[in-house]
């Protein structure tokens, strides 16, 4: 997961309830740890594993590239930004180029040490030992592609005219330049992120906080919640007990913290921590060691920025699924996640497809076992692709409501990303048990088992049926989904 040294002896730390079977730091040394963050929160009724806190896992920032001077309408040109804030965080700006005519500001991964400074040329890589002296190790290389990927501005500001064709195409595509997440959504969620992963290093000194889901995957609205990643060790921990306690340990220490509010342990099958960022009002999930929510964050953000029609579409799918209630997994309907999947699964199946299946193509840029401080540049040298489909948008989401609704057999397929087609079935339990059966890139989980009563899986094939047929008769995004009321609820 992240740059091995002494301190990681790969492949022989193994993983069980207790984190490690194998102790990495001496035990007089854990408990001192132990003691003092107990201490500073005053926990007395927390029991759980004890934890390991790794002192070499390397410093984590993301780190904003200088700001390119953008010229107005009117000819004039905007000041350069240095980027700096108040604080003096550098920022994680990830509104990669934006082709759609509404450019946004980019970034590109570092994970320096903070205070550290440097200029970023193609790809940099900076990484300090908390430990030791401060040591730089600086790798260049010029990207490969014109893909735009958390670095560079995009040369193509506008959809063809044939993908606009019709009213329905112009009103998803209205819709998306209305609701999509602005660079200064972002940049507030960032500056969350930042803040509190100084503050958590008090209880761990070397976790990590990542910022994931639709935030970063480019599919993310302006009232899009925020996710977090802790990262506390290299590789998995136990989900019902260490992550729970870690946790634990954490909400004791929000509760003190000014900037945040109303923080909630969720006891889930991946436990999360809910809380709300006083400044920015923004909903904030943090998981631990959830490190599939990282890798599948770039890989839809791949997705998302290879074919300029698959930012608008899913974001009007996310729309529609939300105005009539099957995008809630909480209530045993889609997630959004799930819903992404089902999506870009039917773009890649179609006898044209719009996209290609990146895992087949590219598994060296999308493996499951990569270094996580890799993940963010792994897709850099992808080239562009150039779809043969020439469907418009309004086209595309009719196509898609009737593939679902008339079309796909849920009862003998899953659906695969990872394979660009639908699998039949297998015999396992966790596939039998379900009525939807999304299958998760990385880990081959099913996305959609929040399904699992009949009445909501007979409810959500209802909606995919009603709306195709009333939306191929009038050709109206209004009749399934009311324009005005979504964007002032945006």
């Amino acid at each position: 997961m992240f740059p091995r040294s002494p301190v990681f002896p790969h492949k022989q730390v193994q993983v069980n309830n207790a984190l490690f079977t194998q102790r990495i730091v001496p035990h007089n040394v854990f408990q001192q740890q132990q003691q003092r963050t107990e201490a500073h929160l005053n926990v007395t009724n927390l029991h759980g594993q004890p934890l390991i806190v790794f002192p070499h896992i390397p410093k984590y920032q993301w780190k904003a590239a200088p700001e390119i001077s953008r010229t107005n309408p009117n000819g004039s040109r905007k000041r350069k930004s240095d980027g700096n804030t108040q604080h003096d965080l550098k920022r994680q700006r990830f509104g990669s180029s934006h082709p759609y005519g509404h450019p946004a500001k980019t970034g590109t991964y570092s994970p320096v040490a903070r205070g550290e400074q440097g200029q970023t040329s193609g790809f940099v890589r900076e990484v300090s030992s908390p430990i030791h002296s401060p040591m730089r190790h600086v790798v260049t290389s010029t990207p490969q592609c014109s893909m735009p990927f958390l670095r560079e501005e995009s040369s193509q500001n506008s959809l063809p005219s044939h993908v606009i064709k019709d009213k329905l195409s112009q009103q998803i595509l209205d819709l998306f330049h209305t609701c999509e997440q602005k660079s200064e959504d972002l940049e507030k969620k960032e500056f969350c992120r930042a803040r509190l992963q100084t503050d958590i290093q008090r209880l761990f000194p070397c976790a990590r906080i990542y910022l994931a889901g639709s935030s970063l995957n480019g599919f993310g609205s302006r009232t899009s919640d925020a996710d977090l990643c802790l990262v506390v060790q290299e590789g998995p921990i136990n989900q019902k007990t260490d992550a729970v306690y870690i946790l634990s340990l954490v909400q004791k220490l929000l509760y003190k913290l000014s900037y945040i509010e109303r923080p909630q342990l969720i006891r889930a099958k991946v436990p999360i921590l809910k809380f709300k960022d006083r400044v920015s009002g923004v909903e904030f999930d943090l998981n631990v060691n959830n490190t599939v929510g990282i890798r599948n964050t770039f890989l839809l953000r791949t997705y998302a920025y290879l074919e300029k029609r698959v930012r608008p579409i899913i974001l009007a799918i996310k729309k529609w699924a939300g105005h009539h209630r099957i995008n809630d997994a909480s209530r045993g309907t889609l997630s959004s996640y799930t819903l992404v999947l089902m999506v870009l699964n039917y773009l890649q199946t179609l006898p044209e497809p719009v996209i290609p299946c990146l895992q087949k193509d590219y598994p060296e840029c999308f493996s499951s076992v990569m270094d996580l401080h890799l993940v963010p540049d792994s897709p850099k040298c992808i080239p562009p692709f150039l779809s043969k489909n020439q469907s418009s948008l309004g086209d595309l989401l009719l196509g898609f409501l009737k593939y679902y609704a008339t079309v796909f057999r849920w009862d003998k397929y899953v659906i695969s990303v990872r394979e660009a087609k639908a699998l039949p079935k297998s015999n396992c339990w966790e596939w039998r048990s379900n009525f939807l059966y999304v299958e998760e890139p990385f880990d081959r989980s099913n996305t959609a088992r929040a399904v699992h009563e009949k009445m909501k899986f007979d409810a959500i094939r209802a909606v995919f049926t009603e709306s195709w047929q009333v939306l191929q008769v009038r050709k109206d995004l209004n009749y399934i989904l009311p324009i005005r009321e979504t964007i002032l609820k945006r």
